[in-house]
């Protein structure tokens, strides 16, 4: 995984405070410690703390002079001895009260989705971003804002708000056809992209190819956009026009990241093909690995797709709704046959720490059985427990997270009622007021989880008397000028810098600047940085319906502290 710097991040959080968090890596020694330090327009380097910090990676800066520059920087300390002090993050002069970073951007059309990653090899991550025009645009930006640079999506990139779009169309509804990984290793990302006749890429270069309709995986340079590699998609379905596609990246044989991509299109005015392909990037070539294809197999798909290792064996495997493939390629289970259908969401996480293994949660559209949500076993897809209603439904939503610490392991919602998953007990009836199934986040401090809704950070709090105050707001982001982007929501979610806890990326109106949320509240919980956990760095990468991440261990009330990654960078 990606060798990351500490991400050293400072916002003002009252008049008089400054919060300074950073990462703890994955593999940290255990009992590192750090010191913080601070430099006044350009001054010399002052510490701060008077004892070495082995708590929660943040800490408070009440003495600093806001009306001056400040720019801040860690050391770790490990065995008693101060090693090399990270980058800095400088807080300017008379910065505004506000829990976020701002990255400007040139101006242009609206955003749709933002992906992450160290595109220039320095440690922290980097941003990708669309334009919505036509022809559509990917832009890259260094983490300061310093723009990298374009690809032009040509002629065949139309129609991204139909179901089907042209051949190079990018985020086709909330199929992306774009991510963002190091595939090579190299300690640099790349840029994969689905693309056709007509793309022009970052050095200027344009891709031609006789036919619009042939599709190809390619492979850019994070660095410059540059085409590094390319290889055809295959035809099999190509008689129903070119396919759509949803990226997302895992380490499918336990060592090498894959690049995986599910792709669909329509036949007639009908069902869909699908077909699954995983692809490999060794610094020269992009290769396929393997092809699944659906063909008349009863193997339900939905909105998003999570790549996650479900049976422990250290292999990541690749879920939708209603079906698992292994990491070859091969049809681990499919739910079709247990009398599951197509579901907007689904998540997979440790939702019962008391329970060996991860579990599934997932919703459904329009079930001809009533069945509006189910818990199952994600290694083998037991069914644990389902909810039924009278007559069909189209239920759009469903959250998991560990949301009520009364109870242990986590809840899971849609419309029916909040539950606390591991007992099937019904925690909050379908009252109308049960928190929204929309995103969640961890932000405040504390280990439950909080809710990004409708650009609301909000926390459930189901002890509160008052039945209408049980989903206090913590954060408006439209105060800091933040816009909800075409999908209705953020443009990105994942941990991005500082400590433990969740960024939220938007664009401002004018969409030359990302408006990145980023706590302004201290914590004492020490945990290794979330993008230093396989299936949550994988969840990164994917898009489809905006869904939370999760983690492969139990993140909540009483949990125990997470085991080492079993990583190397």
């Amino acid at each position: 995984m990606e060798p990351l710097g500490r991400g050293v991040v400072a916002v003002r959080s009252s008049q008089t405070d400054v919060l300074v968090s950073w990462r703890l890596l994955g593999l940290d020694p255990q009992g590192i410690g750090f010191n913080v330090y601070r430099s006044t327009d350009g001054g010399s380097w002052a510490r701060l703390n008077n004892q070495v910090l082995t708590g929660g990676t943040n800490y408070t800066d009440s003495t600093a002079d806001l009306s001056r520059n400040n720019s801040y920087r860690v050391a770790p300390v490990t065995g008693g001895q101060e090693q090399a002090p990270s980058r800095a993050f400088t807080l300017t002069a008379n910065h505004a009260v506000e829990p976020v970073v701002r990255v400007p951007m040139r101006n242009g059309a609206p955003v749709k989705f933002v992906w992450a990653g160290d595109l220039d090899g320095d440690g922290e991550y980097d941003y990708v971003v669309d334009r919505q025009t036509a022809p559509q645009r990917l832009e890259a930006y260094r983490s300061d804002g310093q723009f990298l640079w374009q690809v032009d999506m040509g002629h065949n990139s139309t129609n991204q708000n139909n179901i089907e779009g042209g051949s190079s169309t990018i985020n086709v509804g909330h199929n992306d056809g774009v991510t963002v990984y190091d595939l090579d290793s190299d300690g640099r990302a790349e840029v994969a992209l689905r693309i056709a006749n007509g793309v022009t890429f970052g050095n200027g270069a344009t891709f031609s190819h006789t036919n619009d309709n042939h599709q190809f995986i390619a492979i850019l340079d994070g660095r410059t956009g540059a085409l590094r590699a390319s290889a055809q998609v295959p035809t099999d379905y190509l008689s129903d026009g070119p396919m759509y596609a949803r990226f997302g990246v895992g380490h499918l044989n336990g060592t090498t990241p894959s690049l995986v991509a599910y792709m669909k299109n329509r036949i007639g005015n009908g069902g869909f093909n699908l077909m699954m392909t995983a692809w490999n990037f060794d610094g020269s070539n992009v290769s396929m690995q393997w092809k699944w294809l659906r063909g008349n197999q009863n193997a339900p798909d939905g909105h998003n797709t999570r790549i996650i290792d479900v049976d422990g064996d250290g292999k990541d495997e690749i879920a939708e709704v209603g079906f698992v493939l292994n990491g070859d390629g091969t049809l681990r289970y499919s739910l079709g046959n247990q009398g599951i259908v197509h579901g907007d969401r689904f998540h997979i996480a440790d939702m019962d720490p008391g329970r060996p293994g991860l579990e599934g949660y997932a919703v459904q559209q329009n079930n001809p059985s009533g069945l509006r949500e189910f818990y199952y076993d994600a290694s083998n897809g037991q069914i644990l427990w389902q909810h039924f209603g009278s007559g069909t439904a189209d239920v759009g939503r469903g959250m998991a997270g560990d949301i009520d610490p009364r109870f242990p392991g986590m809840e899971v919602w849609s419309f029916s009622g909040l539950y606390n998953a591991p007992s099937n007990r019904l925690t909050e009836p379908d009252t109308g007021l049960q928190p929204w199934p929309q995103l969640g986040l961890w932000w405040d401090g504390d280990v439950t989880m909080e809710l990004l809704n409708d650009g609301k950070i909000e926390k459930w709090d189901p002890q509160n008397p008052t039945p209408t105050n049980r989903v206090p707001r913590l954060v408006s982001t439209w105060h800091y000028g933040a816009v909800t982007a075409a999908q209705g929501g953020p443009t990105l979610v994942g941990d991005l810098f500082g400590d433990w806890r969740e960024e939220a990326v938007y664009t401002n109106a004018d969409f030359n600047e990302l408006i990145v949320f980023t706590t302004d509240r201290p914590t004492n919980t020490r945990l290794y940085t979330l993008a230093h956990n396989p299936a949550y760095r994988n969840a990164m990468t994917l898009k489809g319906y905006m869904q939370s991440h999760h983690v492969d261990y139990f993140l909540g009330a009483g949990m125990s502290t997470p085991s080492r990654p079993a990583i190397t960078y």
